[in-house]
């Protein structure tokens, strides 16, 4: 009994060093992800992207403050998941790889497409989940908040959102194949993508968003209009299931 208390209160100690560690690290790539994004678009250039600004006035102090509040909870919560992954890794109960050989150089690319097809599908679905008006007020109000997005609003989730959008991922995890170096890109993507959809500028040129191949990706006009209709525009990284839903907001046809 008492060796068995003993490794119980050795793992969870184990789990809060790893849970410290991806906490420090989400941390510091949502500040140098988000700080980069608002200092070259907000503060150098501020004059020279104005007329692409996708709101009509600039968000308050008050709410950057909040959101990185949030974020830093968000961050809090991802960094949990983070580390409850790595110790299943540890223990051999995910699929993650490290040897590039294993499953051939091809299907590094395809695992990564896998992934966001999953995620995107997800992350749709429970996204219009949120927006019913009984969960909306506990679970995504605390990000609609922020009426006019900004750079920081990438993580400003409440903490049960924050654990709705983080437990996709281990689940992925156990049953797919991915090579540590794809995950990490994906990652990478994650945050990027977050961070140029709440942008509030549009940084794509104009022939790219109107091109067959550009329309497949969100931007930050198309979730500019989630945050402004509310009900439109779910999607996370692809447009395909607000066009197969008809939720795509009509202004992104013209």
């Amino acid at each position: 009994m008492e060796e068995s208390l003993g490794i119980a209160d050795s793992t969870a100690g184990i789990l809060l060093i790893y849970t410290a560690i991806f906490f420090i690290a989400i941390l510091f790539r949502y500040f140098v992800a988000a700080g980069i994004f608002y200092y070259y678009y907000y503060v150098k250039n501020f004059r020279k992207f104005d007329e692409r600004r996708l709101s009509k006035r600039l968000a308050k102090k008050k709410q950057l403050q909040k959101e990185i509040i949030w974020s830093i909870k968000s961050s809090a919560i991802f960094a949990l998941v983070g580390a409850g992954t790595y110790w299943l890794w540890l223990k051999g109960h995910t699929a993650v790889y490290l040897d590039l050989d294993r499953f051939g150089y091809w299907y590094l690319p395809l695992s990564l497409l896998i992934i966001l097809l999953i995620h995107e599908t997800y992350y749709y679905w429970v996204h219009r989940w949120m927006h019913h008006p009984k969960i909306f007020r506990i679970v995504h109000k605390v990000h609609h908040d922020s009426r006019i997005p900004t750079p920081w609003t990438a993580f400003s989730f409440h903490p049960w959102e924050s654990l709705i959008e983080a437990v996709i991922l281990p689940l992925i995890l156990i049953f797919l194949p991915v090579n540590i170096y794809v995950l990490g890109f994906y990652l990478l993507i994650m945050t990027v993508s977050s961070v140029v959809n709440h942008l509030d500028i549009e940084i794509y040129p104009l022939w790219f968003q109107k091109s067959k191949f550009g329309k497949l990706f969100i931007g930050a006009t198309h979730h500019h209009h989630h945050h402004t209709e509310y009900m439109t525009n779910y999607g996370l990284y692809f447009t395909f299931w607000d066009k197969w839903m008809a939720t795509e907001s009509r202004k992104m046809e013209s």
